[in-house]
């Protein structure tokens, strides 16, 4: 199913659960449940952060501090000592 889709069958369902007030009430309730979720994810980054770190990575690009590999074998020795 598409996003699209599914934001179609999301507003359709909306529109009949809105006839009934308390069972509006217990959507909401877990939609903002469902909202925490995901604003309280301690692997989520602010966008801030991710651009702040885009940019250290570019400048250390540019500095030359960077892993090149010409070899596959190489590369993964290199990831299984870490």
């Amino acid at each position: 199913m598409t996003t699209l889709q599914l934001h179609a069958d999301i507003y359709r369902s909306l529109g009949i659960i809105a006839e009934d007030e308390t069972m509006l009430q217990k959507v909401a309730k877990y939609v903002r449940k469902l909202a925490k979720q995901v604003t309280d994810d301690p692997t989520r980054m602010s966008k801030e952060d991710y651009f702040a770190m885009l940019n250290q990575s570019k400048a250390q690009a540019e500095r030359g501090d960077v892993y090149r590999f010409n070899d596959k074998q190489k590369m993964v020795e290199w990831l299984n000592s870490l």
